[in-house]
Formats: structure tokens, sequence, C-alpha cells
């Protein structure tokens, strides 16, 4: 079993935004992947999208450049 570790939590207002950054971050090669909102957050749409705390600033500006809104951004023990 893997061992849990702090990760980064994007969540979104709405499904259509975790969709945009699935595929903004698919075109760009950035890591992540989608993943359902976290028991301990509460989030619009019920998804977010994980990652390496390094890439939070990476993260940020693909969604400024992509013009995907977010809910809120989370750090959270993940597995």
């Amino acid at each position: 079993m893997r061992k849990k570790e702090r990760k980064l939590v994007v969540t979104f207002h709405t499904t259509a935004d975790a969709m945009a950054m699935e595929k903004a971050c698919r075109e760009k090669d950035a890591p992540g992947r989608l993943i359902p909102v976290p028991r301990e957050i509460s989030a619009g749409c019920g998804l977010a999208w994980c990652a390496p705390l390094s890439c939070r600033e990476t993260l940020i500006g693909l969604m400024e450049e992509q013009g995907i809104e977010r809910e809120e951004l989370h750090e959270c023990m993940l597995r």
C-alpha cells in the first residue's frame, strides 16, 4: 500500500472547470490526476485535481492562462 503524503488538491465550482483542468494538464504535460473530492473537503462539483505540492505555481499559471476558475487550493494527506 502506498503511504500517505501531502498533496495539492484543487477544487472547482463546476464539473466543466474540473474537466477543462484535466484537458489542459494533459495537453501541457502538467502532473496530476482528477480525483473525487476528499471527505475532509467540501466542494461544489465533487471533483478535484490532485498533484504534487511542488507544482502549485505551475498549476496556478496554467489555470490563469486557460481561464479555468478554481474554488480553492488545499494541502491534504493522500495516497
